[in-house]
């Protein structure tokens, strides 16, 4: 039957049952029309537009096996942490980005994350730096870039996966998506929530659970200097983030020294 067809015979009364039959709660509890697979799928399809795309200059790991380690080393800090929901589902890999001007940070669908090398450099301790990885992870597994998606897309979406028509409709979303990684918006509610589970991460960690606080404190001393760093465009403003980040590490009770852990420096001359 064709899809045209098909979608005829969707009366608005249908439609609601479809929807409901096939929509759960995913592990945060949040409502899934697109389900998991599709965020895997999605991811995939995302990194290899990035992977044919030469303007975000991927550092390959060959040719730096050390920082790569680093970072990884990082990252696994954070996913065995015990505090993620699709740990398991997700690929949760690290991609390095050469542009020392960019300070900025990005994850997928499906958990490919992107660092720039601006961003590394730009701060000063390893503990900021996992704040800040912490709080892009934390996007990818609350998901809220398919979130957005489906707030986007709706019931049209959802209608052509159902009629099987995905592959050619995740390949245009895949590359509206890799086009505006580098520059994603998120709700402030969603900031929010990601702020939030980077201090849970971390709290599992040897690191300074309020880690991400340090990169808003010195974004807000540049805007207060006078420079406005290019990141504040596309995230909602730090003032009240700071205070917030701290606030929740206060009532958790973890640790905000900072680790002192060795490396960093050496991480940082390495790219």
């Amino acid at each position: 039957m064709k899809k045209n067809i098909l979608l005829r015979l969707f009366t608005p009364v249908t439609l609601a049952v479809v929807i409901l039959g096939i929509t759960s709660c995913d592990k945060n509890d949040n409502v899934a029309l697109f389900s998991v697979s599709n965020d895997v799928e999605l991811g995939q399809q995302v990194s290899a537009e990035i992977a044919s795309d030469p303007s975000y200059n991927i550092i390959p790991e060959s040719e730096n096996p050390e920082a790569y380690a680093y970072i990884n080393a990082m990252v696994d800090d954070i996913l065995n942490s015990g505090q993620l929901a699709y740990r398991d589902e997700f690929v949760w890999e690290v991609t390095l980005l050469k542009d020392d001007n960019t300070l900025n940070a990005f994850a997928t669908p499906g958990g490919y994350i992107y660092v720039y090398t601006g961003l590394i450099k730009y701060l000063e301790t390893p503990d900021a730096l996992e704040g800040v990885l912490g709080h892009e992870i934390a996007h990818a597994d609350l998901r809220h870039t398919s979130r957005n998606i489906q707030q986007e897309y709706g019931v049209s979406l959802l209608l052509n996966i159902l009629l099987g028509q995905n592959a050619s409709q995740l390949e245009q979303i895949a590359g509206q998506v890799a086009g505006t990684l580098s520059g994603l918006q998120f709700s402030r509610n969603f900031e929010e929530e990601a702020d939030a589970k980077s201090v849970e991460y971390l709290g599992a960690t040897e690191y300074a659970c309020n880690g991400a606080s340090y990169f808003f404190e010195k974004l807000l001393e540049e805007e207060q200097a006078g420079n406005t760093p290019e990141f504040l465009s596309t995230h909602p403003s730090p003032d009240s983030r700071v205070e917030d980040i701290n606030a929740l590490a206060t009532e958790a009770g973890c640790d905000t020294s900072l680790s002192g852990k060795s490396g960093y420096e050496a991480f940082q001359n390495s790219l």
